[in-house]
């Protein structure tokens, strides 16, 4: 009877990692690129990095890919305390391991109703770059969002000042150029961004485009970093994701403050789109972290990621699900 019981028990976890696992691939991710790999061990569950679906020329370090793995593990936890478990989460990018990035050790406890509402919201969630309306962000959204999420060694900073705002746009135009400069970031993005069954970005979650020049205003668009820009110094919903530190864990942090960000930015109406852009090129990112550092955003930190919230029409149909790989596809032996 014990034998039978170990292996009902066996059988459910299993059930359950898959479950979890099959909502965390829901994940936001850089160009959609999915760059997760999971293992379901009994009641542990861990996360790997896939490092065939890193991006060689836009983020060579693997700092996008750490913060995808980073929204991935929320998006984990999140389903798991919304089935019944109760996590613990132990963050591990080590040299001895360095694609072992965290592990969720799962316990029975009680359904979380707070994470069933987080799961309905993640379910729906969209990168929906179509152009804001013109309504304006009231500051206290933006003070209520950032100071009701919290993650160790992490900071959201909401980027008040309209002349802030337009320095921070002028860099985002000068990274924009700087990669459309690059051939190979070039090639790299039309693989990454070509629309497939399990990724890539569809046409219809591409920005709208602009009303004059009848392009998009990040894909083959040479006007892409003046319609960048203005979209930037135009918004009054404009956070900085910094952290105290600039490594691996770091990043793996940045992707679970992101995900609660944009549950609490949904929560609240608001649509989400994260610019890379800036903190992929080295001169631009520098140049973002100092932008930070007057008295007024003390002890920024290392820029990490760049959001634009807003307003998005509300007689807009949501966006269509984008691509995933199947969980088969990402689970480890």
């Amino acid at each position: 009877m014990s034998v039978i019981s170990r292996n009902e028990r066996a059988a459910a976890a299993a059930g359950t990692g898959r479950d979890i696992v099959a909502f965390a691939v829901r994940a936001p991710s850089i160009h959609n690129t999915q760059p997760w790999l999971w293992r379901v061990d009994g009641t542990r569950l861990e996360l790997y990095a896939d490092r065939r679906r890193q991006l060689p020329v836009a983020d060579p370090e693997g700092r996008h890919l750490a913060i995808s793995c980073g929204a991935a593990l929320q998006h984990a936890v999140v389903r798991a305390r919304a089935l019944g478990q109760t996590c613990e989460v132990t963050q591990l990018p080590s040299p001895r391991d360095p694609d072992h990035l965290a592990t969720v050790h799962l316990y029975p406890g009680r359904p979380d109703q707070d994470a069933r509402a987080e799961c309905e919201l993640l379910a729906r969630r969209r990168t929906d770059r179509r152009r804001f309306t013109a309504w304006p962000l009231p500051e206290d959204r933006l003070d209520e969002l950032t100071s009701s999420v919290e993650v160790p060694g992490t900071t959201a900073l909401t980027l008040r000042e309209a002349a802030r705002r337009v320095r921070v746009g002028l860099l985002v135009s000068r990274a924009l150029l700087a990669e459309s400069s690059d051939p190979r970031y070039g090639a790299e993005q039309a693989r990454w961004t070509e629309p497939t069954v399990d990724g890539g970005v569809p046409e219809t979650h591409r920005p709208t485009p602009h009303p004059r020049l009848g392009v998009s205003s990040r894909y083959d668009d040479p006007a892409a970093e003046s319609l960048e820009r203005d979209a930037v110094q135009g918004t009054d919903g404009l956070i900085v994701i910094t952290t105290e530190q600039d490594g691996p864990r770091d990043w793996l942090r940045t992707g679970v403050l992101l995900c609660r960000l944009w549950t609490g930015a949904m929560s609240a109406g608001l649509s989400v789109v994260p610019l890379s852009q800036v903190v992929e090129v080295a001169e631009t990112r520098s140049a973002l972290a100092e932008e930070l550092s007057p008295a007024g955003v003390a002890a920024a930190g290392h820029p990490q990621l760049l959001l634009r919230l807003g307003w998005q029409e509300i007689s807009r149909n949501p966006l269509p699900p984008t691509g995933r790989r199947g969980v088969d596809e990402v689970l480890l032996p």
